[in-house]
């Protein structure tokens, strides 16, 4: 749920094409839905709502700091800064939180599963959409968040180019 929410900045990296998937309340509203279709601790979190409208800042605030901290500690850097920004986040968010059916809350909870995650290297970031996510492989070589969107779009643009590279004269 954590990795979830994080990702709902689309390209992040990309200030020209970044979407923020929370932009309006409407989108806001229709996440819990989605989430608790799709999202992988979906039998944790039944009948979510959507953060209310006081705690939506909140909210978003965890967000940001479960995205800067996660992505420090995938790059190697260990701030003590984006621990703390990140647990006062985790704070404030809990005592807003709409009680335990609200998203808010869930992710919280997942936020805080996540740091104590037994194997923490396991968490990369996508070389492809920049998404953070949590190899499950085998052997610890998944580069890509979802092998049928971007690894197929990696795999794909490689094969063009090497295709152009053999027609150039």
């Amino acid at each position: 749920m954590a990795l979830d929410v994080a990702n709902s900045v689309v390209l992040r990296h990309d200030e020209t094409r970044r979407i923020d998937r929370f932009e309006t309340s409407a989108q806001l509203e229709a996440f819990p839905e989605a989430a608790a279709a799709f999202c992988a601790e979906r039998e944790l979190f039944a009948d979510m709502v959507a953060p209310a409208p006081q705690n939506r800042r909140n909210f978003l605030e965890l967000r940001e700091a479960t995205d800067g901290y996660f992505r420090a500690r995938v790059s190697g850097d260990n701030d003590d800064q984006l621990l703390a920004d990140l647990l006062e986040a985790l704070a404030r968010t809990l005592r807003g939180a709409n009680g335990a059916n609200g998203l808010d809350a869930a992710t919280a909870h997942s936020v805080l599963r996540l740091l104590a995650m037994p194997d923490p290297d396991r968490m990369k970031i996508c070389r492809n959409c920049g998404w953070l996510f949590i190899d499950r492989s085998k052997n610890r070589s998944r580069a890509w968040c979802d092998m049928a969107v971007c690894g197929n779009r990696a795999k794909a643009s490689r094969h063009y180019r090497r295709r152009k590279e053999e027609e150039a004269p």
